[in-house]
């Protein structure tokens, strides 16, 4: 296989690696340039697409990072999708690869890459196809396609950039992004809208409702669902499992390897919310073909079939109307993130086997064990599979309770984001820290 896929990288585009280590203000303005790129293609409009078009996703819109009638409508779906399949693929074995070897990691992003663009140019289809981006006229369908095409495979090599040159992943960031921009207007929106009285913004909405006399503490809610979970979300960051360790080369130098509760950060709730989305796709699409197993699609809805149960519920009047369904979904949602934090675990280099391999060559050693890679594994076995496990069953939950309270952003969109921006926080940091302490990058394994 690798044979026949690999001769197909060269000809795709590349973001090139850097040569040397970038400086601390050189990742800080390309993350800052990229941001500023992905706000400006959301403004851009898709040409021919209908004044009556539905979002059909609009409850995974934030976690997807797409702006809805623009050219990156898709978002970081192709990514995500992509990644799902090779996950599942190399998973279960049907690919084999070892991700500790550069020549399997290397084939295994352009792989990914490869794949991203076909599901840009595969999903793209499907919602113009299908009619959840109708366009204006049907001579514009085409047109619509390669505006969504050319808009997902910008975002694919937005995403290069900040991994190779910015901090953290374009992935992250423009969910992140997303994810602010909605809060701060839905919160903060001072425009009124056509037919209304009332500000759109729930903070300014509520103030005008304590003017006429009416107040609508109801109005409050979302703001209030969206401080608990970023407080939650933070608390959760900071809980951690400390194995003491010792360097063996120095007499009394001792430290602590920390594992975190949500150990497979923030992926597991990204990829499953990728893969609800792509349930809500393919009911689209067979049932355009007269073959509506997953369910049917009216005006950009499910309305039953398995698409109307995996659609994200996101009031908590669902749970007394239709409460089966919610149940059904919770469970699927929370089972999905376990599963994926597992295969992110593994397939990310954080595993039991990995972790003690890297600890062992830097000549490290649990006080009062035997110094010896195998023992490192047994005692890393007892804690990493646990706390995958329940960190991704505590972010599912969290996600799925977060999006039933109707917070702004998206209850799973406020959880990823205050994730991202912790980790983002960390690694910024560090690189600060090393910069002005340069003897700690060769401590810390940094050649560069």
């Amino acid at each position: 296989m690798k044979e026949i896929i690999q001769p197909i990288f060269s000809l795709l585009p590349q973001v090139k690696s850097p040569t040397y280590r970038v400086p601390f203000k050189e990742k800080i303005k390309w993350t800052g340039v990229i941001l500023v790129l992905y706000f400006v293609l959301g403004l851009v409009a898709l040409f021919g697409l209908s004044s009556g078009a539905v979002d059909q996703f609009a409850n995974l819109r934030a976690v997807m990072a797409g702006s809805f009638g623009s050219i990156i409508t898709l978002g970081i779906g192709p990514i995500v999708s992509a990644s799902i399949i090779l996950q599942l693929l190399v998973g279960g074995k049907i690919i084999n690869l070892d991700l500790s070897k550069p020549e399997d990691k290397a084939f295994f992003q352009g792989t990914q890459k490869l794949l991203a663009i076909i599901f840009t140019l595969f999903e793209g289809s499907v919602l113009v196809l299908t009619g959840a981006l109708p366009a204006s006229t049907p001579g514009l369908q085409w047109i619509l396609i390669l505006q969504i095409t050319i808009g997902g495979i910008l975002i694919i090599f937005l995403d290069e950039v900040v991994s190779k040159w910015g901090f953290g992943s374009g992935v992250g960031l423009f969910i992140a992004a997303g994810v602010a921009e909605q809060i701060v207007v839905g919160s903060l929106n001072p425009l009124v809208p056509a037919g209304s009285q009332a500000p759109a913004g729930a903070i300014p909405g509520f103030i005008y409702s304590l003017t006429v006399g009416q107040p609508g503490f109801y109005l409050l809610l979302p703001v209030i669902a969206t401080i608990v979970v970023f407080l939650i979300v933070v608390y959760a960051e900071s809980m951690r499992v400390e194995i003491p360790l010792s360097y063996g080369g120095v007499k009394g130098a001792r430290g602590k390897y920390p594992l975190k509760f949500i150990y497979a950060s923030n992926m597991p709730v990204i990829l499953t919310s990728a893969l609800l989305l792509n349930v809500q796709l393919f009911a689209a699409m067979f049932q355009k073909i007269g073959f509506p197993i997953l369910g049917t699609v009216t005006n950009g809805k499910a309305i039953n079939g398995l698409a109307y149960v995996l659609t994200p519920p996101n009031s908590l009047g669902i749970l007394f109307t239709d409460p089966l369904r919610v149940l059904i979904y919770g469970v699927v949602f929370i089972a999905s993130c376990i599963l994926f934090a597992v295969l992110w675990v593994e397939l990310s280099g954080i595993g039991p086997k990995q972790v003690s391999k890297q600890l062992h060559g830097m000549g490290m050693q649990i006080p009062g064990h035997r110094s010896s890679r195998a023992h490192f594994e047994k005692i890393l076995k007892r804690y990493i599979p646990a706390i995958t496990v329940l960190g991704g069953a505590f972010v599912g939950l969290l996600a799925f309770g977060a999006d039933l309270t109707g917070a702004l952003g998206g209850g799973t969109g406020v959880l990823l984001t205050v994730g991202i921006v912790y980790k983002l926080y960390e690694e910024i940091a560090q690189e600060q820290l090393m910069d002005m302490h340069p003897m700690l990058r060769n401590f810390l394994g940094d050649s560069k």
